[in-house]
């Protein structure tokens, strides 16, 4: 079982986006399947089969637009992965374009973002 500190000493390697496979693959390596973050507060849930390990929120709560507006989501997202924002800053246009969640799923490589309702919105691929 791996624990919010191994998960946070991986997390605090990643430095750029050219980071990213690496922590993605040491998560894995600590058992880590798959976890959400929620934007409303950035709190992340582990899970590993059949167990769940939760972190604290990150930040005070936003709230999710129930309006999706998914054209400005991916225009902010792509300026996101670019550098061209914080994170605080992307987690305020997630949810300002009804983006509630997304899913890493480390077997699939996949990142899903979801809206509130539970729709998909986005899938993108990743390798590591």
């Amino acid at each position: 079982m791996f624990t919010l500190s191994q998960i946070q000493m991986a997390h605090a390697k990643v430095k750029t986006g050219a980071d990213f496979p690496a922590y993605a693959q040491e998560l894995y390596n600590l058992g880590v399947t798959s976890y959400d973050t929620f934007v409303a507060d950035g709190r992340s849930e582990y899970l590993w089969n059949p167990e769940v390990l939760v972190s604290p929120a990150k930040y005070g709560p936003l709230s999710i637009s129930w309006k999706v507006d998914q054209e400005r989501f991916e225009k902010k997202l792509r300026l996101h992965q670019s550098w061209g924002s914080d994170y605080m800053t992307f987690c305020q246009d997630c949810a300002d374009c009804g983006v509630e969640k997304w899913t890493l799923d480390l077997v699939e490589k996949t990142c899903t973002y979801f809206d509130i309702s539970g729709k998909n919105l986005l899938v993108e691929h990743f390798k590591n």
